[in-house]
């Protein structure tokens, strides 16, 4: 039981469900791996080549709900991104003027829905970062404060060290640098630099308390110390979850829903 919960964190860490608007997922087994392909297929034909770079093992999560626009977008490895059609995930870099954005993003990296980042100089995103749903990233006031016809205006880039976490609907605004391993609260919006091994909330966003040092941290690097494990791990839960659903029961419950499906 216990080996059976901590594959289904992985899997809800990874994204190996995919939301279908019910209780239940109802498909069967070939059926949710033939969607896969076509999501890698899709990610490998219109994302990946609308990046500057992107490393291997990504895992884009409904990738047609993806918007990248400009140059200079680099991701690392195993990036891990989740959209949803009322949630796109945009990156954006800016060239106007003297002014081009860049986007770089590191390996094992977690992009949620209704993510934002908008470059016209450049922000960082160091290696095991997480960003939750709706976060916004920007450096730049995208126009002048006395010259309001003036686009760009001013843009000082943005840096997260390793590991940082950005709750839920925050924003982190130009110049700022948050340290290796803090963790932003959840609407926040941090206008200065956040020290490193610290929780900062608010708005504008203040360190309300430090990390415990005599706690291990570990990163989403873990995830992804042995890849051929985890899939074969994301491919049991797989089979296990859906292995007894059939095509008749899936497709009564997309036509005529249950209570309960």
């Amino acid at each position: 039981m216990v080996a059976t919960v901590s594959r289904m964190r992985v899997a809800g860490k990874l994204g190996a469900g995919t939301l279908v608007g019910m209780i239940h997922d109802h498909r069967p087994y070939f059926v949710k791996r033939l969607y896969l392909v076509w999501e890698r297929w899709y990610t490998r034909h219109f994302v990946e080549p609308q990046f500057a770079a992107l490393g291997a093992g990504a895992h884009i999560m409904k990738p047609w709900y993806v918007r990248l626009h400009g140059d200079g977008i680099r991701a690392g490895a195993n990036l891990h991104m989740v959209t949803a059609r009322d949630r796109q995930v945009s990156l954006s870099t800016w060239q106007f003027d003297t002014h081009q954005g860049h986007i770089e993003i590191g390996n094992n990296c977690l992009v949620c829905p209704g993510v934002r980042l908008d470059s016209a100089s450049r922000i960082s995103i160091a290696d095991d970062c997480m960003l939750a749903a709706g976060v916004y990233i920007t450096d730049a006031d995208w126009h002048d404060i006395y010259d309001r016809t003036r686009s760009i205006g001013t843009t000082r880039p943005v840096v997260l060290e390793e590991n940082v976490w950005v709750g839920d609907g925050a924003i982190v605004c130009k110049g700022v640098r948050i340290g290796r391993n803090s963790v932003i609260g959840a609407g926040a919006v941090v206008v200065t630099d956040i020290p490193e091994n610290s929780i900062a909330a608010g708005n504008p966003a203040r360190v309300v308390k430090p990390l415990d040092p005599a706690r291990e941290l570990v990163t989403r690097a873990r995830l992804f110390e042995d890849p051929k494990r985890l899939a074969e791990e994301i491919d049991r839960i797989d089979r296990w979850v859906l292995g007894k659903n059939s095509i008749w029961r899936w497709i009564t419950s997309l036509l005529r829903p249950a209570r309960g499906d």
